[in-house]
């Protein structure tokens, strides 16, 4: 069977398609469209999709829709009914925005597609995101949970599901419902401290780690844990239901003082930056503590080893190391996309196995599912602007990427399938030396151009994770996609200064020479000459803009930015003032 998945509307819209049970091809649509956190039906990646597999649209047995319209438009209705008339101008929003294309969305599917309207199916927000860390985690029996905004009325789900005789099946045990959500909690603090909800919560947690949780009695009076284990809002503090401009009420800034505008710079040498920060550390603090508490429930309650996590909430990293930690859990397992990007591949894969109950197959375990890197589009554009270009043996570009490396050179690194997910993880990269604060502070100055208190990632090999991450068991599963946040060993922090956070934490990621070959080798190449196999990694692409895709969107980034090396496949293009310069080595 061919079965395409789509989410698109709300945030990162995506397509994705199985065919046969497998994942063939899955693209954010603003990879393509280059407008970052694109929501419009991805019509643009739906074409990807299909031209990658050699199908038309009416080779589709199946077009599948992450949530349900009807179902979210009755919440949004019954919100809006419930809170009037002093949420009038929402309820016109709501209207506005649902009673066009996001409410009939079959329609949609089958004026753009050209399909009938029975191929177009449509699966509930949670349950993509279910099947997004369930089917496709390596593990045969887990219990799952996923958190995140608000889907149609869900915003927590948690479940099992089970491989047996080459049959999946996943099975709900209980939801909360809106307004009730971990992931609203997370953003108004997000708004509040003048960050873009549904992109600065990153911002947050990084914020988090140069605060105290002084506050952390205030944000506990905003959420009460009730009998059953659950957890409600206090709805006087927040202000979503009724009002478009702002997340949090009068009552919030009486409690937590006034707030912070996005132009205003956090400078945490001030009362009112330390302010800040401690407010992001007590809400940090605040979630972990209820996902903790109930994923210990959890594992007690289903007695399985593994968990699958879903939602926006878990790209929270520090989150996610602390219920690896205490929860009882071996495994804490979430996809490389679990955000709504991921749903597009959730859906599909549960209308394969779920609804037509197809057989179950093992998903290959990586994140490689996009458009694929064309070095000769390099060598074209280096011909084009008469730059140093070339195309390189592979041992020795590898070799001349270490000395790049070595000598303080920061390197655009475009190697095969693009991710699917918000994190670059080995194939549209920027990599750098990771040993001098300094060069955490010159890529946030010249080239990501974003706050100085935003962090970078360590890429090690697994093998060598623990000797520099203290990494608690099953720790580098979940670093396989940049998924948790662990102590640097206090001997190497100096030594890998410009990935390790004000906290001595950094966010790893493990890496399995099957899953990523090249930059395997690369690590390899440089810890000889270092001592140390482990680089900076950090998405490619400036503030504002999403990871770049083609050749030619990294090429332009290079331009713009103060990348010092540009590879692409085998070819390698070196900047014109460093053209007729040796690289100097570090550890010489």
């Amino acid at each position: 069977m061919n079965i395409l998945g789509i989410s698109a509307y709300y945030h990162d819209s995506a397509a994705a398609l199985v065919v046969d049970g497998l994942p063939v091809a899955s693209v954010q649509q603003e990879r393509l469209s280059r407008r970052k956190n694109d929501a419009a039906f991805p019509l643009e990646a739906i074409d990807w999709c299909l031209e990658h597999a050699g199908l038309e649209p009416d080779d589709l047995d199946a077009v599948v829709f992450y949530e349900r319209p009807l179902l979210k438009f009755e919440r949004i209705l019954t919100t809006a009914l419930r809170v009037f008339p002093h949420g009038r101008r929402a309820f016109s929003h709501a209207m506005r925005n649902m009673l066009g294309e996001k409410a009939w969305v079959r329609g949609t599917i089958c004026g753009q597609l050209a399909v009938p309207g029975r191929t177009v199916l449509f699966t509930e927000h949670h349950q993509s995101h279910a099947a997004a860390a369930f089917l496709t985690a390596p593990t045969d029996a887990a219990a799952i949970l996923t958190a995140d905004g608000v889907g149609e009325w869900a915003t927590l789900s948690i479940g099992r599901g089970e491989r047996r005789g080459g049959t999946a099946r996943m099975e709900l045990l209980r939801e909360i419902h809106f307004p009730h959500s971990l992931g609203l909690l997370y953003s108004t603090f997000t708004a509040y401290l003048g960050f873009a909800v549904n992109e600065g919560e990153y911002k947050v947690m990084g914020l988090a780690a140069y605060g105290r949780p002084r506050y952390a009695d205030e944000v506990r009076r905003l959420i009460r844990r009730t009998a059953d284990g659950a957890f409600v809002l206090d709805l006087a503090y927040f202000d979503f239901q009724a009002r478009v401009e702002s997340a949090y009420s009068r009552k919030f800034l009486e409690l937590f003082g006034p707030a912070r505008t996005g132009y205003e710079p956090i400078d945490l040498e001030t009362d009112e930056g330390r302010r800040f920060a401690d407010i992001a550390a007590s809400v940090q603090l605040v979630l972990e503590e209820v996902l903790v508490d109930l994923t210990t429930s959890l594992r007690k309650e289903t007695g399985l080893p593994d968990l699958c996590l879903g939602g926006g909430v878990a790209l929270n990293g520090v989150a996610n190391a602390r219920i690896l930690a205490e929860s009882g859990f071996e495994r804490v397992m979430p996809p490389s996309a679990p955000g709504d990007a991921g749903c597009a591949m959730g859906a599909a894969l549960y209308a394969d196995r779920l609804y037509f109950g197809n057989p179950d197959r093992e998903v290959p375990d990586h994140p490689f599912w996009g458009p694929s890197v064309d070095a000769d589009e390099l060598l074209r554009l280096g011909r084009e602007d008469r730059l140093e270009t070339a195309l390189h043996a592979e041992r020795d570009l590898i070799e001349q990427t270490a000395d790049d490396l070595a000598s303080g050179r920061i390197v655009g690194w475009m190697d095969g399938a693009l991710e699917l997910g918000p994190r670059a993880l080995g194939h549209r990269s920027i990599l750098a030396a990771p040993h001098d604060a300094a060069m955490r502070d010159r890529l946030n100055k010249d080239i990501k151009y974003r706050e100085e208190f935003r962090p970078f990632a360590p890429v090690v090999p697994i093998e060598a994770a623990d000797r520099y991450f203290e990494l608690p068991p099953g720790g580098a599963r979940l670093g396989r996609y940049m998924s948790g946040v662990f102590k640097v060993r206090p001997e190497h922090r100096d030594r890998l200064a410009a990935v390790t956070h004000v906290d001595g934490t950094a966010r790893v990621q493990t890496l399995e020479r099957s899953m990523e070959p090249r930059l395997y080798e690369l690590l390899a190449a440089y810890g000889r000459r270092s001592g140390l196999p482990v680089l900076l990694n950090t998405s490619f692409n400036l503030a504002g803009e999403p990871i770049v895709n083609r050749v030619a969107e990294g090429y332009s980034t290079f331009r713009r930015s103060g990348i010092d090396v540009l590879v692409a496949g085998r070819a390698r293009m070196l900047k014109p003032a460093l053209s007729h310069v040796e690289p100097q080595e570090m550890f010489a």
